[in-house]
C-alpha cells in the first residue's frame, strides 16, 4: 500500500488478523448506501491539480490497497423495474476464502440499492444457509429436490429472508448426492439453469455459492452464469490454485456457455500489516489487472460474530468498515 494513504478509521472494529476496512476509507463510512467509499478516498480529478498554462499535476493521485489509484465508482441508478436477473457465480475451488461471506454480504449490499436478489446455496455444506439463520437439517425440501424432481417448481422453495429484498433458495446434505445422480442425466450441465429459468425475471442478481470444488455442481452454476466473482485469500496458497478455476472457466465457456466471463477477482482476508498479503496482492494485480476489483476485504473479527448472529455485517455492524468494504463491491458489480 502506498506511503502516501492516508489512515483508516475501524469505526469500534477489533480485529484479530487485521481490520475490515473499505479499499482507501479514510474515516467512519455511514451506514447507508450513500457512503461512496472510492470516491471518498480519491484525490480531486487531474485537471483539478494543473494550472491553466498546462502545468504539473498538483496533488498526489491516492493510492488503494491494490497499489493502483482508485477508479471512480458512480452511484447506482435507481430502478423503477426489475430483471431479468444477471446470475454470478460465486467460485474458488479452494475452502475458506470467503466465498460464502461475500455471496451474503455483496447480496445484502445490492438489497440496499434497490436490488432483488436470488442467493442460491449451491454446496451440500449449506452454509449460506446457516449464514442467514436458516437450519439445513430442518429443511424439507431444498435445492436438490428442484433439481431432481421436475415437477417440482422453484418457487415452492424459495425462501423468504428476514432481510428486505433478498430471497434464499437454501441447500443441505442431499445436495452431495446430486452430483452422482446427475452423471447419467441427458444436458446434466444446464440443470440450475433449467432450474433457475422460470424465477429470472423476478430478480436483478442471482448470486451462487459454489462448493469448493471443480466438479458437476460448480460446472453446473458456471454454466447458469453470466459472471464470475472469484474470492481470492491473500495467501500464497491460495493464488497457486487460481490458474486451474480460470482454466475450467475457460473450458465452460467454449462448450457450454459462450458468455461466461469472469466479473472481478475479490481479495479478501487482506492484512495491511503482513509483508506477506502486500507480497500477494501485487502478483495478483501483475497477473489480472483491470479484472481485480479495488475493493479489498480486510480480516476482522466481525465477519465471524455475523455468522453466529445469522446476519449480514451490513445490518449486523452497519457502520463498519466491513460493511462500508462490501457497499463499494456492490458499487462495483453493478458498475460492471
Amino acid at each position: 500500500m502506498s506511503t502516501s494513504q492516508q489512515p483508516r478509521s475501524e469505526s469500534g472494529d477489533t480485529t484479530a488478523g487485521g481490520s475490515g476496512t473499505t479499499a482507501g476509507a479514510t474515516s467512519e463510512p455511514a451506514a447507508g448506501p450513500g457512503y461512496s467509499g472510492a470516491a471518498a478516498a480519491e484525490t480531486a480529478p487531474a485537471a483539478a491539480g494543473e494550472d491553466q498554462t498546462g502545468g504539473e499535476q498538483a496533488e498526489e493521485v491516492k493510492l488503494g490497497p491494490t497499489g493502483r489509484p482508485l477508479r471512480e465508482i458512480p452511484e447506482p441508478p435507481e430502478l423503477h423495474t426489475h430483471g431479468p436477473a444477471t446470475v454470478l457465480a460465486m467460485c474458488n475451488q479452494k475452502g475458506g476464502v470467503g466465498k460464502t461471506t461475500s455471496t451474503i454480504n455483496l447480496g445484502a449490499a445490492l438489497a440496499e440499492y434497490g436490488r432483488r436478489v436470488l442467493l442460491v446455496d449451491f454446496d451440500p455444506q449449506g452454509a449460506l444457509s446457516v449464514g442467514l439463520g436458516v437450519q439445513p437439517h430442518e429443511l424439507e425440501q431444498s435445492v436438490y429436490n428442484v433439481i431432481m424432481e421436475r415437477s417440482l417448481p422453484v418457487d415452492s422453495v424459495i425462501r423468504n429472508t428476514k432481510l428486505e429484498g433478498i430471497d434464499l433458495l437454501p441447500s443441505n446434505i442431499d445436495l452431495s448426492a446430486a452430483e452422482v445422480q446427475l452423471v447419467a442425466e441427458v444436458g446434466r450441465e444446464h440443470t440450475l439453469l433449467r432450474v433457475l429459468h422460470p424465477v429470472m425475471k423476478q430478480y436483478d442478481y442471482v448470486l451462487v455459492d459454489c462448493q469448493p470444488s471443480l466438479g458437476l455442481l460448480t460446472v453446473n452454476a458456471l454454466t447458469a452464469s453470466d459472471g464470475v466473482i472469484i474470492p481470492l485469500e491473500c495467501e500464497f496458497f491460495s493464488l497457486r490454485g487460481v490458474a486451474l478455476l480460470i482454466d475450467t472457466i475457460d473450458k465452460v465457456r467454449e462448450r457450454l456457455n459462450p458468455k461466461l466471463d469472469i466479473t472481478g477477482i475479490l481479495a479478501t482476508m487482506f492484512d495491511p500489516r503482513t509483508l506477506h498479503s502486500k507480497e500477494v496482492m501485487a502478483r495478483v494485480v501483475e497477473a489480472f489487472g483491470d479484472t481485480v476489483f479495488d475493493t479489498v476485504i480486510n480480516r476482522t473479527v466481525r465477519f465471524p460474530e455475523t455468522t453466529v448472529a445469522g446476519e449480514p455485517i451490513t445490518k449486523w455492524a452497519p457502520r463498519s468498515a466491513g460493511a462500508a468494504a462490501y457497499r463499494q463491491l456492490a458499487r462495483e458489480v453493478i458498475g460492471r
